[in-house]
């Protein structure tokens, strides 16, 4: 099931999504949900409280609080949902993207495009519901992009995700659960007993630590040096990396 949420503080608008939504849920036969909200700060409030959509569309100018804004806090909570803005003025395009934005839509909206534009996402949410974690967190319930997971350690019993943005999501679980979860992932590796680290972000392997790309370092076991080298040779040969010697 896809969920859609829509914020605008015109109510027209608001009426002509819900009936483009559910115009798209009969054609194309799509199990979809849609909320949507008046202010901001009300769809924050739900957020907030653990509620997660796959994509949002929301207004770029509204009183109290504007869609940029808005956007940027609800992108502490979720790295994953595809935010589209909805504008009559190309004015914020490019302060739009610098928040993850999927999209930039002009209004008025046509229904033409917006069935194209909901194609689009929708397969995007698919492919990255193939490839996360919905992990419990202090802030909520939170989506984990494993794409963006750079690794992730365990201090006692909380996990800590290192995400490629530099955020630090944490939760109560256990690594070798965490670990039977990612089996299916090729790209991911428990060099150590406290570390599963994500292969695509490696910068360097020595025989005492791997240095990932964000500049930490995951210390390799005594005597571990060569299955370590030998598993992530493997894995950038599989991925048809180019080697020099």
């Amino acid at each position: 099931m896809i969920k859609v949420a829509f914020c605008d503080d015109d109510v027209s608008t608001l009426n002509e999504i819900s009936s483009l939504l559910n115009q798209y849920r009969v054609r194309r036969n799509q199990d979809l949900v849609f909320a949507a909200f008046y202010s901001p700060l009300d769809l924050m409030a739900e957020i907030e409280k653990g509620m997660r959509f796959d994509i949002l569309f929301l207004d770029v100018i509204m009183p109290g609080e504007d869609g940029i804004t808005a956007a940027r806090e609800i992108r502490r909570y979720d790295h994953v949902v595809k935010i589209i803005f909805l504008t009559s003025s190309a004015e914020f395009a490019v302060q739009s993207y610098t928040v993850g934005a999927y999209f930039y839509q002009m209004k008025p909206i046509w229904e033409e495009g917006f069935f194209r534009l909901m194609d689009s996402a929708i397969s995007e949410c698919e492919k990255t519901q193939s490839r996360s974690l919905i992990v419990r967190c202090k802030k909520g319930i939170t989506r984990i992009d494993l794409e963006r997971l750079v690794y992730c350690e365990v201090i006692g019993r909380t996990l800590l995700f290192h995400m490629e943005s530099g955020d630090v999501p944490e939760s109560i679980g256990s690594l070798d659960d965490l670990n039977v979860q990612l089996a299916e992932y090729e790209n991911y590796m428990r060099p150590h007993r406290s570390y599963i680290i994500n292969m695509e972000y490696i910068k360097n392997i020595s025989y005492k630590a791997i240095t990932m790309e964000n500049g930490s370092e995951i210390p390799i076991p005594h005597g571990k040096c060569s299955e370590v080298k030998k598993a992530y040779l493997e894995y950038a040969f599989n991925r048809k990396q180019v080697f020099m010697s």
